[in-house]
């Protein structure tokens, strides 16, 4: 079979939806015929073989409220002959294109997350492109039951599959002496126990309100990443008084980032706002067997760290609800304890790559080769 992915971007760059494709594609190509046609981060147009995988990166022409203006995409997908087609939403250009010609006879949806901005694309893309994509689509895939419930979008689709998101659960879990030695230095830098945040530093990510809770947290807190609030959270600690027991380390390198999540007691992601679609950060801490404590937001997040079971759910944006959450962590070892062994088992059950490539690859296989025994199929490999 040949399958063509129309892909926001491809790695090697940089983004939670560019290493997902990156793996479906890598995962698949020595089955399929794989080809990627997706924007470059420069105006001109490239052709190249990643491994095994055929990419059209089409040049691009600004950015625009994060999206790429590549007038030359359209072509490329439509002159792109193949079994089926895997549009990786949202991606306006691309959606867009597809809405006017599918050349292939079957069309799969990656939802990754709903369209929140720019203000302009809810009630034009979204509300005309996207609503009658879904609609024709043979199906949608989404990465948590909560997403599948929550998105009216999604709602629009005749068949739905739960496929969610995993990594490579393995590399956060060596014991190796070179990575125990990065295991050890972090900790000599930062006295425990210790609590870790990885992510950008962004509004929606809920650091503010992180900050508001942390004297409730007796350690220190790690804060892994780089982006434009640091200024300010910086100078909300030291307003605090916190300062000294927080670390902003900046952009953690791929190899030593299983290091940091190993270094700590625990783990937090304290997301405001529904752009937190999954937090597959959640899984990497729980694979190194990290109590997570997360928010109840309406999208996959406190599915993916289940209340309980692999950690603690608070209310988005309550400070006071977190610190408790962060207080009774830090002084019930054995809840740790109980809540990091669930982390691991819960990532080992649901999240692995491997698992996310079968299914996907059954998915289209299924899609393609046997449509008319589809929904029956879905049934039975349904995610709760």
């Amino acid at each position: 079979m040949k399958i063509v992915h129309a892909a926001k971007f491809y790695p090697p760059v940089r983004g939670g939806m560019e290493t997902v494709i990156g793996d479906l594609c890598d995962g698949t190509a020595r089955n399929w015929d794989v080809q990627v046609v997706a924007a470059n981060d420069s105006p001109e147009t490239v052709r190249e073989q990643c491994g095994e995988v055929d990419v059209i990166r089409c040049a691009t022409y600004g950015m625009p409220a994060s999206v790429p203006l590549c007038p030359g995409l359209p072509r490329h997908l439509w002159t792109a002959a193949a079994d089926c087609v895997v549009l990786h939403e949202p991606n306006p250009i691309a959606g867009t294109a597809l809405w006017l010609r599918t050349p292939a006879p079957r069309l799969v949806i990656w939802h990754h997350s709903d369209l929140l901005r720019p203000w302009w694309a809810l009630p034009t893309y979204s509300r005309i492109v996207q609503r009658r994509l879904y609609r024709r689509a043979d199906c949608v895939i989404v990465s948590s039951p909560a997403l599948a419930a929550e998105s009216t979008l999604v709602q629009c689709a005749r068949r739905i599959a739960v496929i969610p998101f995993g990594i490579d659960l393995e590399r956060y879990r060596r014991r190796d002496a070179a990575h125990q030695a990065r295991v050890d230095a972090i900790r000599e830098r930062a006295p425990g126990p210790r609590l870790l945040f990885v992510g950008r530093l962004v509004y929606y990510k809920g650091l503010h309100v992180l900050l508001d809770a942390a004297r409730q947290w007796p350690g220190t807190i790690v804060i892994a990443g780089d982006g434009p609030l640091e200024p300010a959270l910086r100078a909300q600690a030291s307003m605090l008084g916190i300062a000294e027991r927080l670390q902003f380390v900046g952009r953690v390198s791929d190899a030593d980032l299983p290091a940091y999540y190993q270094a700590c007691e625990a783990f937090v992601l304290p997301s405001i706002a529904r752009t937190e679609a999954f937090g597959v950060v959640q899984v990497e801490a729980m694979a190194a067997g990290l109590p997570v404590v997360s928010t109840r937001l309406p999208t996959g997040v406190p599915w993916v760290n289940q209340d309980g079971v692999s950690g603690l759910v608070v209310t988005p944006g309550d400070a006071t609800a977190l610190g408790a959450a962060l207080r009774r962590l830090a002084e019930d070892h054995e809840l740790r304890r109980r809540l990091g062994d669930g982390a691991r088992r819960r990532a080992d059950a649901l999240f692995s790559r491997d698992r996310m490539i079968r299914v996907f690859r059954d998915v289209v296989e299924a899609v393609v080769r046997s449509p008319e025994q589809l929904e029956e199929w879905l049934a039975e490999v349904a995610v709760r």
